[in-house]
């Protein structure tokens, strides 16, 4: 249930949770709510703008950054489930709009209460999940959400209140994993290179759940862990944290 009361939350899907793993958008509007938050979820929203802006196309993502504004305006809070494109919406737009007094203002406003879902439970909502998964995992940073949100004792600390989860720590755990957007389009041997090294390193740990706050991260190397016959659970932190982790994980086979 909504609290009128609380914060009035625009939550951002993000194209890859919406197309390839909904489940995490469902898990974080649940633990949105039971937060205390109102949350809506604008239909006028599309991508954040990022492939385009990688690629060098200034004004497309230009373009899609203000349908993103427009979008998201009325409420106090944008709230994304992956630091990547949060990171791209509180960071990068600024680039875009440096020069473009006109809509500037309106840029530092939305980029200023953008967050990434793990960072908003823990540093605006204070909040303290109560969940259950038995297992042990190990986490793995993605470089947006740690380097550009400082996101890293957020989902740890959400995580030491799950009953039955053990966490043990990932060598690399700061490494890239290859994925990257485009990158690992553009440079697949580099890219896979990459991957290989990170899978090894979780493999060491001998854990039978990989975590962390990225779909794109998680989806490349639950991929490559498939690959080399590896069987592990990979899931967004949001989906053990929210009890929604009992189906199957990431790139996993659908239950018949």
């Amino acid at each position: 249930m909504t609290n009128n009361d609380g914060p009035h939350v625009g939550f951002f899907v993000t194209c890859i949770v919406d197309s390839m793993r909904p489940n995490i958008g469902f898990a974080s509007l649940k633990l949105l709510e039971d937060a205390g938050c109102t949350v809506e979820v604008p239909t006028a929203q599309t991508c954040c703008g990022q492939p385009a802006f990688n690629s060098g196309d200034d004004a497309t993502t230009k373009a899609i950054a203000k349908q993103v504004i427009e979008a998201f305006e009325p409420f106090g809070y944008v709230v994304v489930p992956s630091g990547s494109c949060a990171s791209m919406i509180r960071s990068h737009y600024g680039e875009l709009f440096a020069d473009d007094p006109a809509w500037q203002s309106r840029q530092k406003a939305l980029s200023a209460k953008t967050w990434e879902v793990l960072s908003f439970l823990t540093d605006v909502m204070k909040y303290t999940p109560s969940a259950t998964y038995q297992g042990t995992a190990t986490y793995h940073d993605s470089c947006s959400g740690l380097r550009d949100l400082g996101v890293h004792d957020q989902p740890r600390a959400l995580l030491a209140h799950v009953q039955g989860l053990s966490v043990v720590p990932l060598e690399g755990n700061n490494e890239c994993c290859g994925f990257g957007g485009t990158f690992c389009v553009k440079y697949p041997e580099l890219s896979t290179a990459v991957v290989t090294d990170k899978t090894t390193k979780i493999k060491a740990t001998q854990a039978d759940t990989l975590l962390g706050g990225d779909m794109g991260c998680l989806m490349n190397m639950a991929g490559k862990l498939s690959r080399e016959g590896r069987e592990m659970r990979v899931f967004h932190t949001i989906e053990v944290l929210a009890d929604m982790a009992d189906g199957p994980g990431i790139c996993a086979p659908r239950l018949k």
